[in-house]
């Protein structure tokens, strides 16, 4: 192994230490408790290290939301291995709020508005592109053209937020979070297959 592999390995490595113990701190602590310094003493490094890798704290609080965005994508992948159209939708609602009672300081810290708006949507993207995929099949599957595809999605992830939040609140507990995820995704797409087919239209106009 060379000297330059070998050396971009150990700083893959320590960056993967670092991240790993911000991840464990925010998990078990929350946001409040993620500090350069914190994190420097959990991995036994200076604080200079962990700054080569983070230039603050708010690049390494973006990297932990990029993390929970791919928890996020793996779970929304797996819902989409589930044959049926409607069943697959349902199971992104109920991954979506599981996923929230789970990690609720990484949920939590993933829809801050302390993180940078754009910041926030870039690496959320992937995990929406899934939702709109899922959408795009369940449309096709049921022949309902939806007028505006981007619309239709925030809809879809606006509502899940909501009752995710409800539940991280406390105002809710999580079996009913799930139950009332389902309930409304279900409730929005019957709506719109509903729409489509109203006063004897085909079901392929389009709604929204």
């Amino acid at each position: 192994m060379s000297t330059s592999t070998r050396r971009a390995r150990e700083r893959a490595n320590t960056r993967e230490r670092i991240i790993e113990a911000a991840l464990h701190v925010l998990e078990t602590e929350g946001v409040a408790a993620l500090t350069i310094r914190r994190i420097a003493t959990d991995v036994e490094y200076s604080a200079p290290v962990v700054y080569q890798h983070f230039a603050n704290k708010d690049a390494l609080v973006l990297e932990l939301v990029a993390y929970g965005h791919r928890l996020m994508l793996s779970e929304f992948h797996r819902a989409a291995q589930e044959p049926d159209a409607d069943r697959r939708m349902t199971r992104v609602a109920s991954q979506y709020v599981r996923f929230a009672g789970e990690h609720p300081h990484l949920f939590q810290v993933m829809n801050d508005p302390v993180v940078d708006a754009d910041e926030r949507r870039r690496v959320a993207e992937p995990a929406i592109d899934i939702l709109k995929e899922l959408l795009t099949s369940w449309s096709a599957a049921h022949g309902v053209v939806l007028a505006d595809l981007d619309q239709a999605c925030e809809i879809l992830w606006g509502t899940l937020y909501g009752i995710a939040s409800l539940s991280h609140l406390g105002n809710v507990g999580s079996d009913r979070a799930h139950h009332l995820a389902e309930q409304a995704l279900h409730a929005i797409l019957l709506g719109w297959r509903t729409e489509a087919a109203a006063d004897g239209r085909p079901a392929s106009s389009q709604v929204l």
